[in-house]
């Protein structure tokens, strides 16, 4: 496959946009707020479900003191998270990929434009994951949390010397519309088949990020989030 010459890099959310492992996370929450009732559990739920991207710890607190009515203290937090991790990692490393992202990514690598993992997953997990899917060898770097996404690209961009309006984030969630919009890279927002789709009017939706998807993005309707 040709790419286009003005691509730059390609960032990657992870969940939902390289492996399909939403539903391992989902289930995780349940489980953990299970302790606090259904009306909790359910609000819970919703929470994760409606702020993707966010770090797992600000969500945690969210749910603990706001809906469970919860004073959280830090090591409260640390026991929840550490479980949280606990719970989805084998999932997630088990999780399939998404339609086109394989070849997708052995395309990138094969013509030298470099990948990006930027997750809300606690940096050295999201790092495991990547290296017991034996996808490390795609991605130059794979970064999370605690830093915030947009903090993460603009760094990138600066030690790779990436014009951010030659670049390409894919995300699932407003979080990764948000981050590319504030770092002016192209967005691709993923809306899996069935689901609503949560992005301002005008954002370009893929059901995969396979680059089949791309040419509308990169062609002559190439523009900036």
């Amino acid at each position: 496959m040709t790419y286009p010459q003005q691509l730059s890099a390609v960032f990657f959310d992870f969940d939902g946009v390289v492996a399909d492992s939403l539903e391992v996370k989902k289930q995780a929450f349940a489980t953990l707020f299970a302790p606090y009732g259904e009306q909790v559990q359910n609000a819970a739920v919703h929470y994760h479900v409606t702020h993707g991207g966010m770090p797992r710890h600000s969500k945690m607190r969210h749910c603990l003191e706001e809906l469970a009515g919860q004073t959280a203290s830090e090591k409260e937090l640390t026991n929840l998270v550490q479980a949280f991790a606990r719970l989805v990692f084998q999932g997630v490393v088990s999780a399939p990929l998404l339609p086109g992202v394989a070849t997708t990514l052995k395309d990138l690598q094969q013509v030298g434009i470099p990948a990006f993992v930027v997750s809300g997953t606690p940096e050295e997990e999201m790092q495991d994951i990547v290296r017991h899917k034996q996808l490390a060898p795609y991605f130059r770097g794979v970064f999370g949390s605690p830093r915030q996404k947009s903090e993460i690209v603009n760094e990138v961009l600066q030690d790779y010397a990436l014009t951010p309006g030659r670049c390409l984030f894919i995300g699932d969630a407003l979080a990764d519309w948000q981050a590319a919009k504030t770092c002016g890279l192209v967005f691709l927002g993923i809306v899996p088949p069935g689901h609503n789709n949560i992005f301002p009017q005008g954002v370009i939706t893929s059901p995969d990020p396979g680059a089949h998807r791309w040419p509308q993005l990169l062609g002559q309707d190439f523009a900036i989030a």
